[in-house]
């Protein structure tokens, strides 16, 4: 019996993966939990596991090749009764939105006659896009499929929309409801189009170099893109006395080699403030759901690093529950794993709110792109020396700039700077983030 292995969804924005490496070849034989390929998506390179087994009999995309969700990567000879035709994701792999018409879901049914249900209607009449298993899967939970947000390529429900769903709650990940919000807000701004402007091309000359878009560069274009087009932005600054902060942290680091080992950087305290601040005004750390707004009960902390390709944003969880020195560390394993390419897909999960920080590079400030569905970011410069006024006299000081661009559907411009003050609070205060 011939088995498809697929391209699978290994994060919530991936269309498409790049084929970076074989593990196995033709003729292999394949057990369950075998690594038979590495898959660069829009956020990094990882590991594809096999859920079925079987012998290689054709590989179909090779080395360095792009590939849609669905498209079939290989095709494994075996008998794959008692197994599922998921490939490298915890889901099944949908089939790509430009098929016609959606093939039966490979899945081992409970019984060989059973058949994936018709595709649904919603109640105009309008045919709802789902997957096949999706519908199934709707089918045995007793959930109403019309009822579903789709997350899938082009809104298209999956198997995972449907058991979040079934559960009342929605993905970690970005909050179904946030997502869904998002998409209504382009859908409203585009209720009356104009017609849409050409995109200029640039005339390349012979010695010019032309760079294809990588999968996260493409990714990363199309949602700043969306953000800056549906998200109306405000920004604020604030200048912050670094003078305090950094003699505390020369008094820690210089006994840290005694203690637990770890040298704190200024971007450590930051992330620690900004927790504490949204913390203290919760109403920045929400999302903007269409007809409500979603105010997170956890603060997820996405932080922004620089990688070859152009920039990620890993999530530490629950981040309010967790000291400077658990953040510390937790930063700088997600800094050394995301050059690498080693992070995985539930990583990027469950961000609220993220903090961008290019002081190391000497910016003094800047205003950053908000990450929807989050409602704030912060912008973060270089402590820079320069002469200020203290009690009407001229004398050295340490500054820096530290700005929040802010969703203005979510968050007013007073709450905005109720939070900045918090955050400049606790920086030019840096012994209350230890308590």
């Amino acid at each position: 019996m011939a088995t498809n292995i697929e391209m699978p969804k290994l994060s919530d924005t991936m269309t498409e993966g790049t084929l970076i490496k074989w593990h196995k070849q033709v003729g292999d034989e394949i057990e369950i939990g075998d690594i038979i390929a590495e898959v660069e998506t829009d956020k990094a390179t990882m590991e594809m596991e096999a859920f079925d087994e079987g012998t290689i009999t054709e590989i179909r995309v090779q080395e360095g090749e792009k590939a849609a969700i669905g498209s079939v990567l290989a095709v494994l000879d075996g008998d794959a009764a008692g197994s599922s035709s998921d490939t490298g994701s915890s889901a099944p792999a949908e089939k790509a939105p430009e098929a016609a018409t959606p093939e039966p879901a490979k899945q081992q049914e409970s019984s060989p006659a059973a058949a994936a249900p018709a595709p649904a209607a919603s109640a105009d009449g309008e045919r709802i896009r789902s997957s096949p298993l999706a519908r199934k899967v709707a089918d045995e939970l007793g959930v109403d499929i019309a009822s579903v947000s789709g997350t899938g390529p082009g809104g298209r429900i999956v198997r995972a929309d449907v058991e979040a769903a079934s559960k009342g709650g929605a993905k970690p990940s970005t909050a179904a409801s946030a997502a869904a919000g998002l998409a209504a807000a382009a859908k409203s701004k585009a209720t009356a189009p104009a017609p849409a402007p050409q995109a200029i091309q640039p005339t390349a000359k012979e010695e010019d170099e032309t760079i294809e878009l990588s999968s996260m560069r493409r990714i990363i274009a199309d949602r700043l893109l969306l953000s800056k087009q549906t998200i109306p932005h405000f920004y604020l600054h604030a200048e912050v006395d670094m003078a305090p902060l950094m003699a505390l942290r020369k008094d820690i680091n210089a006994q840290a080699e005694q203690t637990h080992g770890n040298k704190y950087s200024v971007n450590d305290f930051v992330l620690k403030a900004t927790i504490n601040a949204a913390q203290a005004v919760p109403e920045v750390n929400a999302s903007f759901a269409g007809d409500s707004i979603v105010r997170f009960a956890s603060v997820g902390m996405s932080v922004a690093i620089s990688v070859d390709d152009g920039l990620v944003t890993p999530v530490i969880k629950q981040a309010e529950s967790k000291s400077l020195l658990q953040i510390s560390k937790e930063v700088k394993d997600l800094a050394v794993r995301a050059r690498e390419k080693k992070l995985k897909p539930n990583e990027f999960d469950g961000g609220t709110i993220t903090v961008s920080n290019l002081g190391a590079w000497g910016v003094e400030s800047f205003d950053a792109i908000v990450n929807p569905p989050q409602a704030l970011i912060v912008s973060v410069g270089a402590a820079i020396q320069k002469p200020v006024v203290k009690d009407g006299a001229i004398v050295p000081g340490l500054r820096m700039n530290v700005g929040v661009s802010c969703d203005h559907r979510v968050v007013d411009g007073a709450v905005a700077a109720q939070f900045l003050a918090e955050l400049k609070k606790l920086l030019e205060q840096p012994a209350l983030m230890l308590i």
